[in-house]
């Protein structure tokens, strides 16, 4: 069934030209009805979904998940208020985890993504992830070059590092990617799913595409 309706893209392709808070708060019904009420019902019933195969999921609520519309504004010279899009990441301990096992999407009037991987672990877990890659890098060659993944999310993406520690150079030269310091990849689609039936099953493919992926980072990095 579909979770949203034109409404929910109406809110925030009129948001973009009026991204302040008197508009927000005249329009705070709109806000309350056509765009948060749905994407907290779709992350819940998501949620649910995951948590039916996979029990790390079970006690995970939709409020766990779901980032604020505010922006935070602190350090920025963009002083906007608000996000043109919501977004809710599903992983254990919600917007809190530090693991890598789930799915963060976001879905804006531009379009839907939906991402996986690691995009920000510290110098000690970045340093045992490389050691793991270079380890076993015909696993993990194997792994990003399936035909399913690479369909659906094309490659490999982050950040990259100029120079890496002397004992990962020579793995490098078979492995370009040891000199990334984020290993994520995400996936786009058109805002008619949005609209559409189709948008929990596709997205629930989207999680059991990257999984494979995801385990592989985790057996590395040793949590805190």
């Amino acid at each position: 069934m579909p979770y949203f309706s034109q409404e929910y893209l109406n809110f925030f392709m009129e948001l973009a030209s009026n991204n302040h808070k008197e508009w927000f708060d005249r329009n705070r019904f709109r806000y309350e009805n056509h765009v948060k009420k749905p994407f907290s019902a779709f992350t819940q019933a998501l949620i649910d979904r995951l948590s039916e195969n996979y029990p790390v999921f079970n006690e995970l609520l939709a409020k766990d998940c779901i980032f604020r519309i505010n922006r935070d504004i602190r350090f920025s010279n963009d002083k906007t208020p608000y996000k043109l899009m919501c977004s809710a990441v599903i992983a254990p301990g919600g917007k809190k985890s530090t693991a890598i096992n789930g799915i963060y999407f976001e879905f804006s009037p531009e379009h839907l993504r939906v991402y996986g991987g690691v995009y920000e672990i510290d110098k000690e877990q970045l340093q045992e992830l490389r050691e793991g890659i270079a380890a076993h890098a015909s696993d993990f060659k194997n792994l990003i070059t399936q035909p399913e993944f690479v369909e659906f999310f094309g490659e490999i993406r982050g950040e990259k590092n100029k120079v890496l520690p002397a004992d990962l150079k020579d793995f490098a030269i078979k492995q370009p990617l040891l000199y990334n310091k984020q290993f994520y990849f995400f996936t786009t689609f058109p805002t008619a799913l949005l609209l559409g039936d189709q948008l929990l099953e596709t997205l629930l493919k989207a999680y059991e595409i990257g999984k494979p992926v995801e385990t592989f980072f985790n057996q590395f990095i040793h949590r805190k």
